[in-house]
C-alpha cells in the first residue's frame, strides 16, 4: 500500500466541456458565451462552498482562452499581470497590495476590455476585502456554483472515470459517495487513486479495492 498514490494516469484537465453543470446551467452558457465574444458582459464573481466546482470554471475558462492563442492567465489567492482573460481564485485569500493589484486588475479589464473572473467562498456583500474592491465584484455578473447531488456527482465520477480510460461500475460510485468525502474533488482523487492502485495490482477496479483505497486515504476502516 506505500505505492498506492503513484501517479500512473494522466491528469484530467479541467474544461468547459467535462464540467457537470447540474444547477449551473445558465452560469456554464453565459461563460462559453462570454469566451466567444457573444456576450456583453466580462466581469465574472463566482461563490459556493469548497468542492462546488468554482476553480474548475474558473481554470477550464482560461484553458479554453489559450486553445484559441489568446493569452491568459490563472491565480489562486494572488494577482497575475493583465492578460485578456484573467481568473482569480480564491479572493479571500488576498492580502492588502494584492487586493489592490485585483482592484487595479479590474479598472484594466472595464476601460481596455478583456474578461475578469474571480471567485471566493462568499457572496460580495459578506467578503472581508476593501470596501471599493468588494463593491466592483458585486456590479459585474455574480453567481452562485451550487455544488451537485449525488445523481449528478456520480455522473461526474462517471465522466472522469471514462477520460482516466476505464468504465466506472455503479456499485463503486455507490459505495463512494456513501463512504468517501463528500466534496467532488475529495471524490475525484480517492477515484483516481483506485484506478492507480488497480492499475499497479493489475486488477479491474472493485468494492474490495476502493475499500482498500478509502483505509488508506482516510487512515480508518471502512
Amino acid at each position: 500500500m506505500n505505492q498506492l498514490l503513484l501517479d500512473i494516469a494522466p491528469a484530467n484537465q479541467p474544461t468547459l466541456d467535462n464540467f457537470v453543470a447540474g444547477r449551473n446551467l445558465e452560469l456554464l452558457s453565459v461563460l462559453r458565451h462570454a469566451l466567444a465574444g457573444s456576450g456583453s458582459e466580462r466581469i465574472f464573481y463566482l461563490w459556493g462552498e469548497a468542492g462546488s466546482g468554482k476553480s474548475h470554471l474558473l481554470q477550464a475558462c482560461v484553458r479554453a482562452a489559450l486553445d484559441t492563442q489568446r493569452n491568459a492567465a490563472y491565480a489562486q489567492g494572488n494577482v497575475p499581470q493583465f492578460a485578456e482573460v484573467v481568473a482569480v481564485d480564491d479572493v479571500e485569500r488576498l492580502d492588502d497590495a494584492a487586493q489592490i493589484g485585483l482592484f487595479d486588475l479590474y479598472n484594466r479589464v472595464r476601460d481596455n476590455g478583456g474578461m475578469l473572473l474571480v471567485s471566493g467562498k462568499q457572496a460580495p456583500l459578506h467578503l472581508q476585502l476593501r470596501d471599493d474592491l468588494r463593491t466592483r465584484l458585486g456590479w459585474g455578473l455574480v453567481y452562485q456554483v451550487h455544488g451537485l447531488n449525488d445523481e449528478e456527482k456520480a455522473e461526474a465520477l462517471s465522466q472522469h472515470a471514462q477520460a482516466r480510460g476505464f468504465t466506472l461500475p455503479p456499485e463503486i460510485a455507490q459505495y463512494l459517495l456513501r463512504h468517501g468525502s463528500r466534496d467532488l474533488p475529495s471524490l475525484m482523487a480517492a477515484l483516481d487513486a483506485l484506478d492507480e492502485h488497480s492499475l499497479r495490482l493489475h486488477r479491474a477496479p472493485s468494492v474490495p479495492l476502493l475499500k482498500e483505497v478509502l483505509q488508506h486515504l482516510l487512515g480508518t476502516k471502512v
